[in-house]
């Protein structure tokens, strides 16, 4: 593969405001950690976890509009929720605007957010470096990151409990997706 990743940020730094940018340095960094532990593969970890927020820039009507574009099914929650789409159409947008071709490395990107079943190492390893990222500071992060450590299936797991609490909190809408990825993972821990 030989991705040049100077490029590719460079070319990121230009589609997101200083600190999505800075986000995006810490879940590279944290991707190739993890990547590195799990035995994943490192490089396509570092391109997915730099790359994972490129359409995070988009307002919702351009997100709506790419959906619409690239043929992205959007249900009920995702007309309501349009900002879950950065992911999928962050998937696309890799190729067009990047040239990664890598169906692995945008699958990881279309699933940031959400989730789906039968995730791949990549794909949890760039959910929960999305997570635990340095920057990232709530309640529950350090434990969460100490769970990485450990478990990649119990802390991915865990991130998605604490996803769908915080959104049952503030009587906002599930994604079905996210429900099923974690009821996937949970049936294949017991």
């Amino acid at each position: 593969m030989g991705y040049d990743i100077e490029f590719l940020k460079s070319k990121l730094r230009s589609l997101l405001d200083e600190e999505r940018y800075l986000h995006s340095i810490g879940v590279m960094e944290t991707a190739i950690y993890l990547a590195k532990k799990y035995d994943a593969n490192v490089e396509k970890a570092q391109v997915a976890g730099l790359l994972h927020d490129c359409a995070k820039g988009y307002s919702d009507e351009e997100l709506l509009k790419f959906a619409q574009r690239y043929g992205i099914e959007v249900d009920e929650v995702l007309k309501h929720a349009p900002f879950l789409l950065h992911g999928p159409v962050g998937a696309h947008l890799v190729e067009e605007i990047f040239g990664i071709k890598d169906e692995e490395i945008k699958r990881a990107i279309a699933l940031h957010t959400t989730g789906d079943v039968n995730m791949t190492i990549l794909d949890k390893i760039i959910f929960l470096a999305d997570y635990i990222e340095p920057n990232r500071n709530f309640e529950g992060v350090e434990k969460l990151k100490q769970l990485a450590e450990q478990d990649v299936d119990m802390a991915v797991l865990k991130a998605f409990d604490s996803t769908i609490c915080y959104v049952i909190e503030r009587k906002l809408l599930l994604y079905e997706k996210t429900i099923r990825a974690r009821n996937d993972i949970l049936l294949k821990l017991y």
